[in-house]
């Protein structure tokens, strides 16, 4: 493991970076600010190293840009909450409204902008532990939250691990920002890798503000139908209701539990394959649609799908919708998530 300074932030807070290298040359980078996922090194089909998710070279970046979530733990809830608000035990939370009416993984306060502390370096087995503890009423959410969230680099690829507990019933659906691109994060845009996603339905949304109808419904015959592997601008310019709301994909699918790989992507150039693992019951898949000339690592301009965005979470405005589970957090009681990306080149 090798530690290096990154800076300080705007509170003059010092920021760091730790990188991860296995034996497969892979190397993970992340940092305190936001426990962020800055870089991933994998090694191509040619044995080259592409670092394949966006993300920024300073700070200052990540602090100024905290809309983009480049490489960022969402906390406490990821995704959106209609109206910003909920109802827990007869009792209606306010959020903050960061999506028009809506709120948007959690606000402007996110995990992402804040100095996590570092609880526990692992280097025989390549993992961190950052910490984090959230007051009750932070964000508007009840309830003194205590998270952590591991990174480990395997064998074969990293996994996130989040825990968390909270002194009385809360929400917590917590997820990795990664923007991912398998061809190297300065290659452009995505739009010819190819995905599969092990989903045979979705939560189509209402409107242009990307909150769920509450149904749950087949992908098949719609351009959402990823359930064999295609690649991912064959269909996104169709005239197609759900395209135009998201100005491309930017979806829930609901995993099926019967799988164990939730997605599978490829980089065209690259030969990298990536897998996606999960126990949390909805995967999102996001096409970078709103990104717009916003300069990242190495001076690189990233623009609309450069990346693809697999967040593995609960689904969106669950606890306002009866018809999906809810991400409630009991009193006392620790729940963990776990997320794995595995990478692999293709033969």
């Amino acid at each position: 493991m090798r530690k290096e300074n990154f800076g300080k932030n705007t509170k003059g807070q010092e920021v760091f970076l730790y990188t991860f290298e296995n034996e497969q040359k892979m190397k993970m980078t992340v940092s305190n600010i936001g426990a962020v996922l800055t870089n991933l090194w994998i090694p191509d089909k040619d044995g080259n190293l592409r670092d394949v998710v966006l993300g920024y070279d300073t700070v200052t970046d990540y602090e100024n840009n905290g809309d983009t979530h480049f490489g960022a733990t969402i906390g406490r809830n990821a995704n959106r909450v209609e109206n910003a608000r909920f109802r827990l035990h007869d009792k209606i939370y306010r959020l903050a409204k960061n999506d028009g009416e809506n709120n948007l993984h959690s606000g402007p306060n996110g995990y992402e902008l804040r100095v996590w502390a570092v609880k526990k370096i692992d280097e025989k087995n390549n993992s961190i532990t950052f910490s984090l503890i959230s007051p009750d009423k932070d964000q508007g959410y009840p309830g003194e939250l205590h998270l952590d969230v591991t990174y480990q680099l395997q064998e074969i690829g990293i996994k996130i691990t989040y825990s968390g507990i909270s002194n009385t019933d809360t929400i917590f659906n917590p997820t990795n920002h990664s923007y991912f691109n398998l061809n190297g994060h300065q290659s452009g845009n995505i739009l010819n890798h190819k995905l599969q996603l092990n989903a045979s339905r979705y939560t189509p949304i209402k409107d242009e503000h990307s909150i769920p109808t509450g149904k749950i419904v087949p992908v098949e015959g719609t351009p959402l139908d990823f359930k064999n592997k295609k690649r991912i601008g064959l269909d996104i310019q169709e005239k197609y209701p759900q395209l135009k709301f998201g100005q491309g994909y930017d979806h829930n699918f609901v995993i099926e539990q019967t799988t164990d790989v939730a997605a599978h992507l490829e980089g065209d150039q690259s030969g990298i394959l990536m897998d996606v693992f999960t126990n949390l019951p909805g995967i999102q898949f996001y096409t970078s649609n709103f990104l717009e000339n916003v300069q990242g690592k190495e001076k690189t301009i990233y623009s609309r799908q450069s990346g693809v965005c697999l967040e593995t979470q609960f689904f969106p405005n669950a606890i306002n919708e009866p018809n999906f589970e809810a991400p409630m957090l009991k009193k006392d009681e620790e729940n963990t998530y776990k997320t794995v990306y595995q990478f692999s080149i293709a033969l």
